[in-house]
């Protein structure tokens, strides 16, 4: 019998962009003044200087900043070569962008499923679906793990498809010393607000060590132009503004230490949650670096009432004050806008299974170990009723 909700003594969210603010406050209030008395809004120094810094995290060549982690995916696929009629292979449990970018430059999203110890591409998906049409390959490095690049690369080489890295939550994460981003032909980051490294609304990039692509990229992202008001192709309005980038120049500095902070917290719940029945916390394969964008678990079987465990947790969670959500509850190949592709229950087992018994608990830097003990011990006692 699940026990009566009691008042929560204090409540904890699952993200915590104030306290990150307050930590950083006056740097970015005279980096935002800088900005604002330069009157130099688009296409700046800040944003050039960003470009470098990023590409240096993510060990390579060329950045090219954009408007979102959704531009970039556009853009990255248009430079491949992706338009109207051909095949991207996709991993159909991801954030519904990756799959809406493929269907806007007129291509057809084919969705493979994940392995699931890790919730990424699984390899072998990826060489089974490759078709005559398959134009790119996007392998999502989810939750802030990186995919197994390996295999994927291997296949893709082997038919002369480029892979695409989607970083959105994996920004400065690694796999057997390779930066995340650095491993495919490109590698697009989401700067959203709620990312590792979050602007202060929305901002993108792509990073590649193609100098080509790069400086096609810098075309299409500004209409076109190769001289301004001189458009040699139709391009994008699509471009990381100055105040966005002076405030991710803030942040990338204090990085290092928040993604330390997020993993001394991931080693913190794993402790206190691995032993838990019904529980399988984060895997983490040999040789990678997870940067917990998210810390997910996740929650076999069914409560009493015929609820997943996952409901029965995030309910129980919420009673106390704790915030908890579900990334991400319907596979893309399950979504009602891609139903004329056919997807149906049980095509995709593993994606639709992870769907089911996935929950995200609360992950932030300025988290403390004492609330990390509190929302360990709720989900503990919530699996025990």
């Amino acid at each position: 019998m699940t026990s009566p909700a009691r008042p929560a003594t204090e409540v904890i969210p699952l993200l915590d962009l104030r306290a990150q603010y307050e930590s950083i406050a006056p740097e970015i209030r005279m980096a935002v003044d800088e900005v604002l008395r330069s009157q130099q809004f688009i296409l700046g120094p800040q944003g050039a200087a960003l470009e470098q810094e990023i590409a240096q995290v993510c060990g390579v060549r060329q950045a090219v900043g954009v408007a979102s982690g959704t531009d970039a995916l556009d853009l990255a696929m248009h430079v491949c070569g992706v338009g109207i009629g051909d095949e991207v292979i996709v991993p159909a449990f991801t954030f519904i962008a990756t799959g809406s970018a493929v269907s806007a430059l007129g291509a057809r999203p084919v969705f493979a499923d994940i392995e699931p110890s890790t919730f990424t591409l699984d390899p072998a998906q990826v060489q089974s679906l490759i078709s005559p049409r398959t134009r790119a390959i996007i392998a999502v490095h989810l939750f802030g793990l990186p995919a197994n690049m390996d295999p994927i690369l291997t296949a893709a080489a082997r038919h002369g498809i480029p892979v695409i890295e989607d970083c959105a939550q994996a920004f400065g994460a690694s796999s057997h010393g390779r930066k995340a981003g650095s491993m495919g032909r490109l590698g697009c980051l989401s700067f959203y607000p709620t990312k590792n490294l979050g602007a202060y609304g929305d901002a993108g990039m792509i990073v590649t060590n193609d100098e080509e692509f790069a400086a096609k990229l810098r075309l299409l992202r500004n209409h076109g132009q190769k001289n301004t008001y001189v458009s040699t192709e139709r391009g994008w309005n699509s471009r990381l503004d100055e105040l966005q980038a002076a405030v991710l120049r803030v942040k990338l500095r204090h990085l290092g230490e928040w993604i330390a902070a997020r993993q001394a917290h991931a080693r913190r719940y794993d402790a206190l949650l691995r032993d838990v029945p019904g529980i399988t916390v984060p895997h983490v394969p040999y040789g990678s670096e997870h940067v917990y964008s998210l810390y997910t678990v996740r929650l076999a079987g069914q409560g009493p009432d015929g609820a997943t465990r996952s409901d029965m947790v995030q309910k129980r969670l919420a009673e106390r004050g704790i915030a908890s959500t579900v990334y991400y509850p319907v596979p893309l190949h399950l979504q009602p806008v891609y139903a004329a592709l056919g997807g149906k229950p049980g095509d995709l087992r593993v994606s639709e299974r992870a769907a089911r018994e996935v929950l995200s608990l609360p992950l932030y830097p300025e988290l403390t170990s004492a609330q990390i003990d509190r929302v360990a011990e709720e989900v503990r006692n919530a699996l025990q009723d």
